[in-house]
């Protein structure tokens, strides 16, 4: 089977225990989904059972039957998790019930777009209830998304309105869009078992991307890489699956109590699991209580097949959310969950256990808060599918440049997609690059500028000597919370508008050079003048610097140039001599040297002036690492004779 003639949508099964869900199944696939000894004792779906759905022109859909019982309902909402199209089953003698309403809701919540009702066993009614359960049915789904879904009778049992069923799946199938799609590779677990001779085997339905044997995938939250074996969907081997199948893949290495029900599959480095996301939360109170919900309940969340603890903390100030309403808010869980922007989850209340709301992620990384400010414009803009507008207001936000990983983070996205976002940003002239990886707008980077330009001044003013500053001393004063190396190329924008310039190393302003080179210069005219004056015997640099009265910094920078110009030789960071008198040794030492004198200090001392070893010693070492003479033992010679 190629990439491209697979099934791409999921369609899963919903309603209450015993409508005959598999039943239904099993006469449209062929396939029983009650695939455990217990199922068939019961009768009922336990856990969640697949098959492949012939659609009858060609195409074909993976079918995910998920159970109907209130005890599975966890299951129930694992198995809707990455559903494109929903059957919704009623049984006519009993028309719809509390499991039939709950979900309902999780089907809403979840945004699965496209439903299908099919209202079974039809076999055990009259034609006039069949169509009092239809009226019904119709007034249920007017207030929901799904209103005005076709509802179609049917009986398992003798088969009757089965193949209209497989027809309005079709039909519905045609407009239906797949709901996970992205560049990365992200799959749930619900199944975890081991084959004989193969190995750890899971299953999931494949959110997003592309699978192959011999891919490597991430393990979440256990963050630990494996290989994958073989591929296969509904029993045969694939080259390759796309999202939106129901995928079963063979791990190596892997056993299988090192992953769970529950874990995530991704492409390494995909998904970064959060402890924390922003949404847009709606209260559904399938209870019927009436209560409203206070902020910080404690609640069981549900994302993709995994289920945790957290709290639902509603934003600016709200405390309380009557039954129907929606706000934003933000998750705070007791473990990591691997979300990403557009997810959908769904709560249950602590205890007594029932679906209490959901909704959808919107980011999966964002600061610990509840008052969002200005932030709400970001949130507004994800709710409402607008991603390049919401990637606007982020970097209008900002004080600072980020890059595409610091917005995939943020946003729960792969580097591809907030790279592509970022880029138009750039290209519609709303934002700018900063460096190779880096991205704000203009008006973020020219008040960075003028951060550095502010803080260069007022150095200035205090040190006006000085030519500048260290980098990321001048980074602490002004930009403390951007990184260095994005700092970095702030400071390089900042030369290109001529509000700064880098000297030696150091940042200094452009009208302020002016002022630290003649100060620099009145410097090395004192310190030159200083140690011509002491010849071969100059005192240390801490004690120069002290004696023509010049800042210590200043007087390095100044002997730095003046050795650079050859007016001084450096024998060490604090022992400076005139670079004449230091000419006029070697020259002196060399004529010793070649007409056959001692090349012993003593014999080299009146050569030298008489100097003392104190400043003989560090001399000649210099002299000997500079290559002008060459040293064996106590006797030196002219290394070019």
């Amino acid at each position: 089977m190629g990439e491209f003639d697979q099934p791409n949508l999921v369609l899963g099964t919903a309603g209450h225990i015993d409508h005959g869900k598999s039943s239904l199944v099993r006469a449209l696939t062929g396939t029983d989904p009650d695939r455990l000894a217990e199922e068939k004792k019961r009768g009922i779906t336990i856990e969640l059972g697949f098959a492949r759905l012939d659609l009858g022109d060609g195409r074909s859909m993976g079918v995910v039957d998920v159970p109907g019982h209130e005890k599975f309902v966890r299951q129930m909402i694992a198995g809707s998790t990455g559903i494109d199209v929903a059957l919704l089953v009623i049984a006519a003698d009993d028309g719809v019930m509390p499991q039939t309403l709950e979900h309902l809701a999780v089907l809403q919540t979840l945004g699965v777009p496209t439903c299908v009702v099919a209202l079974t066993k039809i076999d055990l009614c009259d034609p006039e209830w069949v169509e009092l359960v239809t009226e019904d049915i119709n007034s249920l789904l007017s207030n929901t998304p799904f209103a005005g879904a076709p509802i179609i009778p049917c009986s398992s049992r003798t088969g009757e309105g089965v193949e209209d069923v497989r027809a309005a799946l079709a039909k519905a199938s045609m407009n239906a869009t797949a709901l996970h799609r992205s560049y990365g590779m992200r799959q749930p677990v619900d199944r975890v078992f081991s084959i004989r001779g193969a190995g750890t085997v899971i299953t999931g339905t494949l959110w997003s991307g592309t699978v192959r044997p011999g891919d490597t995938v991430e393990m979440l939250p256990q963050e630990r890489q494996c290989r994958i074996r073989t591929v296969q969907m509904h029993d045969k081997p694939v080259d390759v699956a796309v999202a939106g199948n129901r995928v079963a893949l063979n791990l190596v290495d892997v056993k299988t109590d090192e992953i769970r029900p529950g874990d995530f599959l991704a492409t390494p480095g995909l998904i970064e699991p959060t402890i924390r996301f922003d949404t847009h939360f709606t209260y559904l109170d399938t209870a019927k209580s009436g209560k409203p919900l206070e902020s910080g309940v404690r609640m069981h969340v549900s994302h993709g097949t995994k289920e945790v603890l957290g709290r639902v903390l509603f934003t600016d100030g709200r405390v309380k959310l009557s039954p129907g309403e929606s706000c934003f808010a933000q998750i705070r869980l007791e473990e990591p969950l691997p979300v990403s922007l557009g997810d959908r989850f769904i709560v249950r209340t602590y205890s007594p256990v029932y679906v209490a709301g959901g909704g959808q992620v919107l980011q999966a990384h964002p600061r610990n808060r509840t008052n969002l400010h200005e932030e709400v414009s970001i949130l507004e803009a994800l709710a409402s599918g607008d991603r390049q507008e919401a990637v606007r207001y982020v970097l209008e936000q900002r004080t600072a440049p980020l890059t595409a990983h610091d917005l995939a983070r943020q946003f729960g996205i792969d580097e591809p997609a907030a790279l592509e976002l970022l880029q138009a940003e750039v290209d519609a002239h709303r934002g700018c690059k900063v460096g190779e990886l880096w991205f704000s707008t203009p008006a973020t980077v020219r008040r960075s500028i003028s951060a550095i330009e502010k803080e260069l001044t007022v150095f200035h003013a205090d040190n006006p000597s000085k030519p500048g500053l260290p980098k990321e001393e001048l980074r602490q004063r002004c930009l403390p919370t951007m990184e260095p190396a994005c700092f970095d190329e702030i400071v390089s924008e900042a030369v290109a508008a001529k509000a700064a310039v880098v000297v030696g190393g150091l940042v200094g302003h452009p009208a302020a050079q002016g002022a630290a080179q003649e100060a620099e210069k009145a410097a090395a005219d004192a310190l030159s003048a200083a140690l011509k004056s002491y010849g071969l015997t100059p005192p240390s640099l801490t004690e120069l610097a002290q004696e023509v009265h010049v800042d210590l910094a200043l007087a390095r920078r100044a002997l730095a140039r003046l050795r650079d110009e050859g007016a001084v030789y450096r024998v060490s960071s604090e022992l400076f001599y005139d670079g004449a008198a230091v000419e006029a040794c070697k020259k002196a030492i060399a004529e010793v040297l070649r007409n056959g004198g001692e090349g012993t200090i003593a014999g080299m001392k009146d050569a030298m002036g008489g100097i003392s070893r104190k400043f003989a010693v560090p001399l000649l070492e210099a002299f000997d690492e500079e290559g002008f003479t060459v040293r064996d033992g106590a006797v030196r010679t002219l290394r070019n004779g």
